[in-house]
């Protein structure tokens, strides 16, 4: 079986249409030969290094300040409009690039609950990132508010029925994330947004997990907010900035709660007195992170050749074949699957179930194979659909097998 299990890896990867897309990321210098973390940071392009080479002595070096007044002001809002037309389903004038998610996470909560008044409650969920849970936790103690705690089953995750339950006429805003950190539960958007506006709330998605791995619709769902990294299946390197999104009709209405100059209807003038820009830009404080975005861009190019329908065929193929050879090598050995099999309800990682499992990361790192490690026993399996092939996740769940196999 072992040797099927490896034809049907190379028969994979030979009919893989994505496959001569590997080439363009950096890996033959690396020691790792398999790695199974693209949902926690994504490998480097080629074209990245290129890129940034060509910044620092063109752009950075060549233009100096005068960069600002060329181009690098609207970078936020044109990478933001690039990113919503291929990965988020979002009209122009609804995305902006530039801060962490954490931030961006306060500031669109702190802006949604103001743009509710009278309505003092927030919904969330028990098992959610937990940056997500100890920002609105803060944001609570700030502004007086209640959190109203949906308990979801940490091998799924949160649904439309739980959340029609929880939010009521009291509700300001609901918060999750689309696919689920730990379980890789993709939950329906486009019902829970309905049940939240069926209770006046707004909504608010984290879409880390999501983005670059599984095709998202923030205008056809009817979201309200959004935000997400660019560092897992969007290679924007460690720390790349994050993104906002705000639906067009709220953009009036909501007003960020971090002013600073960037922010203001004229960056230059510099007057007293705060006056934010309309639309997105109004959604940024300080000066953005232009060199950082320079990855990004790149992996922007990328993505579009691809199709992000086509990344998310191999992204469900590339986890199918994760479940079978789970099922056939690990659960023998104890391994449970923690997370959804049906792929309408699974997001881009499967996650497995062991106690024990972090006893054996040093010796997965040593052979050359990372995973991702969730306590209290769980491995993330997350290959990016851009630069993982499926002999690479035969041969890093076959050194997993061998290492449990020496256990018993």
């Amino acid at each position: 079986m072992t040797d099927d299990l490896l034809g049907r890896a190379k028969e994979l990867d030979t009919a893989d249409p994505l496959a001569p897309l590997r080439d363009r990321f950096l890996i033959e210098d690396s020691d790792v030969v398999s790695y199974l973390d693209g949902n926690s940071l994504g490998r480097p392009l080629r074209a990245t290094a290129e890129r940034l080479d060509a910044f620092v002595r063109g752009q950075w070096g060549g233009r100096l300040i005068r960069g600002w007044t060329d181009e690098w002001l609207e970078w936020p809002m044109r990478l933001g409009d690039r990113l919503g037309a291929l990965a988020l389903g979002a009209a122009p004038g609804q995305v902006v690039i530039g801060d962490s998610t954490s931030v961006l996470l306060y500031k669109l909560t702190r802006a949604a609950v103001e743009a509710r008044p009278g309505r003092r409650t927030v919904v969330l969920d028990t098992d959610n990132f937990p940056t997500d849970r100890y920002l609105l936790e803060g944001i609570a103690a700030e502004r007086d508010l209640t959190l109203r705690w949906i308990t979801t089953d940490p091998v799924a995750g949160i649904t439309a029925e739980q959340v029609a339950a929880a939010a009521g006429p009291d509700t300001a805003l609901v918060l999750f994330s689309h696919v689920a950190y730990r379980s890789g539960w993709l939950a329906d958007a486009a019902a829970i947004n309905e049940a939240a506006h069926a209770a006046g709330a707004l909504t608010l998605w984290d879409l880390s997990h999501s983005v670059g791995a599984v095709p998202v619709e923030l205008d056809a769902w009817g979201a309200d907010l959004a935000v997400g990294c660019t560092y897992k299946y969007l290679n924007g390197g460690p720390g790349a900035p994050a993104f906002a999104y705000v639906r067009r009709e709220l953009q009036p209405e909501l007003r960020q709660p971090i002013w600073g100059w960037m922010g203001h209807r004229a960056v230059f003038e510099m007057g007293p007195g705060y006056e934010p820009a309309p639309g997105m830009r109004g959604m940024l404080s300080g000066t953005p992170p232009i060199l950082a975005m320079v990855p990004m861009d790149a992996n922007l190019d990328l993505l579009a050749e691809a199709g992000i329908d086509a990344v998310r065929r191999k992204s469900l193929q590339l986890t199918d074949y994760v479940l079978e050879l789970a099922d056939e090598w690990l659960v023998p050995l104890g391994v449970a699957v923690a997370g959804p099999r049906e792929p309408a309800r699974r997001g881009g990682h499967v996650t497995l179930s062991r106690p024990g499992f972090e006893a054996l990361l040093e010796p997965l790192w040593t052979a050359g194979v990372i995973p991702d490690y969730r306590r209290p026993d769980g491995l993330r399996i997350g290959p990016a659909p851009l630069s993982t092939s499926f002999a690479e996740v035969h041969h890093g769940l076959g050194v997993l097998r061998d290492l449990l196999e020496q256990q018993r």
